[in-house]
């Protein structure tokens, strides 16, 4: 396989990520185990958002595209695919307060789908 290949492969894998992060809690309205994998891939997205922790994912592309004899990612996955691309670069503070609002209301709504089955009689 070539690191062309790879690269790309990697970063397709990075933007499902992504939106696993923000929309992973709606698929644990019908799967609630899915709640448990959700939970860590968002800390793990709120810790890389916060602190900076760097995420292997980025990583691998970076080293796949230079070994392909590209020039890597000099800025990082987020402000190479996404900042000034999908938003404006002076919105990335409301596009991650997007995906938290939308990751509360996913959540909001396994507990109450969790609530009301439980409710129902048996």
């Amino acid at each position: 396989m070539g690191y062309q290949l790879l690269a790309d492969l990697v970063m397709l894998a990075h933007f499902g990520f992504l939106l696993y992060v923000a929309l992973g809690g709606f698929l644990a309205w019908r799967r609630r185990w899915l709640v448990v994998p959700h939970a860590a891939a968002v800390a793990w997205g709120l810790l890389s958002a916060t602190v900076g922790m760097a995420c292997p994912l980025t990583a691998w592309e970076d080293e796949a595209r230079r070994r392909a004899g590209e020039q890597g990612l000099p800025r990082g996955f987020v402000d190479t695919y996404l900042t000034g691309v999908v938003y404006p670069a002076d919105s990335l503070v409301a596009a991650q307060l997007l995906v938290a609002a939308l990751v509360l209301v996913s959540w909001v709504g396994v507990a109450h789908r969790s609530r009301r089955r439980s409710e129902l009689p048996g």
